[in-house]
């Protein structure tokens, strides 16, 4: 038996598009001679669609998909996932589902069991569980068929997860298992997403399809990384990261196995290219083509800038460099060699009398008071209208160029520099933006040097550094990292050895600027605790306050 395997970049709601992405692979898995090809989780509506699932026009789209489908079916089985009827009256009124389509027609439906309700997932909250379990035959073979997280929690000593599915299915003898998933990117998933079929297959003993999504939708990245694994529990193949791609397998070679090492899961090579794509998919599934962003001198910016290049084109990547009466003159200087590196459109305005306007209109006001955080937020205010008036004039998508590490404390300046349509190293912490900065210079310097060794600094007063109000950011981040991606209290972290003061301030400066990031553009998420959807805090609490 041959099988194909569709790793394919789905457009949420775009069911026309998608539906011919899909009959397009079809057509070529015939031309090979497959006897199956596999598509992924939610692929006729595109992953996730959230409360588009509650429009009753978007059921009937996806159902249409299904039976356009269903006329390719000829010839061919398809397997693809979708929603489908709950037609008892009890519980959700939608299941998650795969369909296999055979002979023109739907010969079989398995619905998902294991409902994610964690970080960005919320199933449980359109989908009704699975109730029933059972494999397909088709030409002398039976299948099993899962979604996603039902092959998740397998041998899982968890008491919620009294029903493992593919334990259901085994009753049946199954000759392999069929996985068709919608698996978020983060940079130590790969791995874990490999241990995880790893585990079924020397579980049942019978080879594995596991087909992903690739490509991103908003915040979240797919980064495919398909998986064929044999019963010997050896990987047979592993598809290409971040990147759509069809292939062909013969059931009988991949249950006699071979050794095969898999993709490379170099963390900052993986958070670049998850990134790059992140930004495309972002402008090209909105129609835009073009970005803007400021372009300080400093790495964050130099970072961002390079990124959105390789996404988007240096010609469609517009930097505004914006020097304040406290900006070095290296930070023009560094900011030119980058534009003049990549090629990039740029303009230079300065915003001193800009600055000065304000100033002279608030001074009555403000009297004799001293300079402080509000005449620095000033600044970058008016960057941000700068930024805002060149995005809405033409058209073009502001980029975000704060990190992870600033977000998290409350380092910046709502409406000033916090202002954009997209925030592109949200989620990286600044200790990992100079590892993308080296990643991004391995091969030739594009980033200029001084851009990464000079101290970093919001250049709005004389001789600022950002070591001024924060901990040095080697010491910053692990502490960061402990109670956002690990969820660790004070005291878990001070017992780790760090300093109880300091792990009081910065968890507090965590805490007390949530209402900052509720405010933010959405970030793309490469961590496995990213700001935004996944991570649901409240604006007004006491803990740590």
């Amino acid at each position: 038996m041959k099988i194909t395997i569709a790793q394919l970049n789905y457009h949420i709601g775009n069911f026309e598009g998608n539906t011919a992405k899909m009959i397009s692979a079809i057509e070529e898995a015939k031309k090979e001679g497959a006897e199956i090809i596999c598509f992924s989780e939610l692929a006729t509506c595109g992953y996730p669609p959230r409360d588009f699932l509650e429009f009753d026009d978007f059921i009937r789209l996806s159902d249409e998909s299904i039976q356009e489908l269903c006329t390719h079916a000829q010839g061919i089985a398809i397997v693809v996932g979708a929603p489908s009827h709950n037609r008892h009256p009890k519980g959700k009124s939608l299941f998650n589902s795969v369909y296999f389509l055979s002979d023109g027609q739907i010969s079989f439906v398995q619905h998902k069991t294991l409902l994610p309700t964690y970080d960005v997932f919320d199933e449980y909250r359109y989908f009704e569980p699975a109730k029933a379990w059972n494999v397909v035959e088709y030409k002398g073979k039976k299948i099993a068929l899962t979604v996603c997280e039902d092959i998740w929690d397998v041998g899982t000593d968890d008491p919620l997860y009294t029903i493992i599915p593919l334990d259901e299915m085994m009753k049946y003898a199954p000759d392999f298992i069929i996985n068709v998933s919608a698996s978020p990117f983060n940079f130590s998933h790969a791995q874990n997403r490999l241990n995880v079929v790893k585990a079924n297959v020397e579980r049942y003993k019978i080879p594995m399809f596991y087909i992903n999504h690739c490509g991103a939708q908003t915040e979240l990245i797919f980064d495919g990384g398909s998986i064929i694994m044999s019963e010997n529990g050896a990987l047979y193949d592993e598809l290409p990261y971040f990147q759509e791609c069809i292939r062909h397998y013969d059931l009988n070679e991949v249950q006699k196995g071979r050794s095969f090492s898999g993709q490379t899961k170099d963390k900052t090579a993986l958070i670049h290219d998850a990134i790059v794509l992140g930004i495309s998919d972002y402008f090209r599934k909105l129609g835009f083509s073009k970005a803007v962003l400021g372009l300080s001198g400093g790495i964050d910016s130099a970072v961002t800038a390079v990124m959105a290049a390789r996404a988007l084109g240096p010609e469609n990547v517009r930097v505004l460099l914006m020097p304040s009466q406290f900006s070095t003159g290296h930070s023009v200087d560094d900011a030119m060699e980058l534009v003049q590196k990549l090629g990039l459109p740029h303009d230079i305005i300065p915003i001193k009398d800009m600055y000065d306007a304000f100033m002279e209109k608030l001074s009555p006001i403000f009297g004799d008071l001293p300079f402080n955080v509000t005449e620095e937020n000033i600044q970058a205010r008016v960057r941000g209208i700068l930024n805002m008036a060149i995005s809405n004039k033409f058209g073009h998508i502001l980029l975000n160029t704060t990190n992870k590490s600033e977000m998290a404390v409350g380092y910046g300046t709502l409406y000033g520099d916090l202002c954009g349509g997209l925030s592109v190293i949200g989620d990286v912490y600044k200790t990992e933006v100079y590892q993308l900065a080296e990643y991004i210079n391995k091969d030739d310097v594009v980033i200029p040097i001084n851009s990464i060794s000079k101290p970093p600094s919001a250049e709005l007063r004389p001789g600022q550094k950002d070591s001024d109000s924060l901990p040095e950011y080697d010491i910053l981040d692990p502490i960061l990292f402990q109670y956002v991606e690990k969820r660790k209290g004070p005291q878990d972290i001070i017992d780790m050895g760090y300093d109880p003061v300091l792990v009081r301030r910065i968890l507090r400066l965590v805490n007390i600027n949530e209402f900052k990031r509720h405010q933010t553009a959405p970030v793309l998420r490469v961590s496995s605790k990213a700001f935004g959807v996944g991570r649901r805090v409240p604006i007004v609490g006491k803990y740590l306050n």
